[in-house]
């Protein structure tokens, strides 16, 4: 431990995480009174945390759920948000000539505020740092994070998409709280690689996105098999097929938060009853057996 780490809280999160990435000019591009609808869904459905980035829909989206969350009428107090920063896409406002990561204290702290402005709010739940760099400095990160907790515009800090060693390397110095991976049933190695041990060691909560991995959207030999098992467990469990895969990653001890893009009302409702299964032991070897395509060793 050092001496000068600075110290950042654990913030409380819904099980399920919505991801915004698609609600706007990358995706659905839903209007100021659709996006309002959408997220009053996701709270009908206990699910009140939001994921968002400073670049989704090129630097757009984080404006357009801003005013559909004024126009929701929405309590703040009922939300949680998230963002991240630090990819600096080749976009002509910006004057970027190529795609890079910029971690300078400023640079933070600026992105922060512009966030804060777009989403119509005075603080973010929690902030991330949304890919590694292999020029970002500890001590720079920690600077901007400690000015933002200490004036109250972020609540806690995390990472995305960062190893144990690059998460360590700036644990030292700031309190990490979260990291949001990729992980899901066709993208396990996460609890093979020692990631989520990691992240059980030192406290981290990990979150993941696209949690229900490739297999509705590749025809495989592995996943064929992979969805004859889901099938029979939906059946089982009388649940949808993606709420077994997403009950597949709640049940693993680190406590796994899945960010899920799905924006249909109807699948919304369908994946939110995984927080309601128990999967039972074999069943969840028995889907990563399929998934593995071998028995365990």
């Amino acid at each position: 431990m050092f001496d000068n780490k600075k110290q950042t809280s654990k913030i409380k999160l819904s099980t399920l995480i919505a991801g915004s990435m698609s609600w706007g000019s990358w995706g659905k591009q839903y209007s100021t009174q659709e996006m309002a609808k959408l997220i009053h869904q996701c709270l009908d459905n206990n699910i009140t945390s939001f994921d968002h980035a400073d670049i989704y829909g090129d630097y757009t989206t984080e404006l357009d759920f801003g005013k559909a969350f004024i126009y929701s009428g929405i309590n703040r107090d009922n939300i949680q948000l998230i963002s991240k920063c630090g990819i600096q896409l080749i976009n002509e406002e910006r004057k970027n000539t190529v795609k890079h990561y910029n971690y300078s204290a400023n640079y933070i702290i600026q992105s922060v505020e512009q966030s804060l402005k777009k989403l119509h709010t005075h603080y973010i739940d929690l902030f991330l740092l949304h890919r590694p760099s292999p020029l970002m400095q500890p001590d720079e990160i920690a600077k901007a994070i400690d000015s933002l907790t200490s004036s109250g515009k972020i609540l806690s800090f995390g990472v995305s998409n960062f190893t144990p060693s690059q998460t360590a390397l700036v644990n030292q110095k700031v309190t990490i709280s979260y990291n949001q991976i990729e992980f899901s049933l066709s993208h396990n190695n996460a609890m093979l690689d020692g990631s989520l041990d990691y992240m059980q060691t030192n406290g981290i909560t990990p979150m993941c996105w696209a949690p229900l991995g490739d297999i509705f959207k590749e025809k495989t030999n592995t996943n064929n098999e992979v969805l004859k098992v889901v099938k029979q467990l939906s059946e089982k469990y009388q649940a949808s097929e993606e709420a077994i895969l997403i009950a597949w990653i709640l049940k693993h001890p680190s406590k796994i938060l899945p960010v899920f893009g799905t924006n249909n009302a109807q699948r919304i409702k369908s994946i939110s009853k995984s927080t309601e299964i128990e999967l039972d032991l074999q069943d969840w070897f028995l889907l990563w057996t399929a998934s593995a395509g071998k028995a365990v060793p």
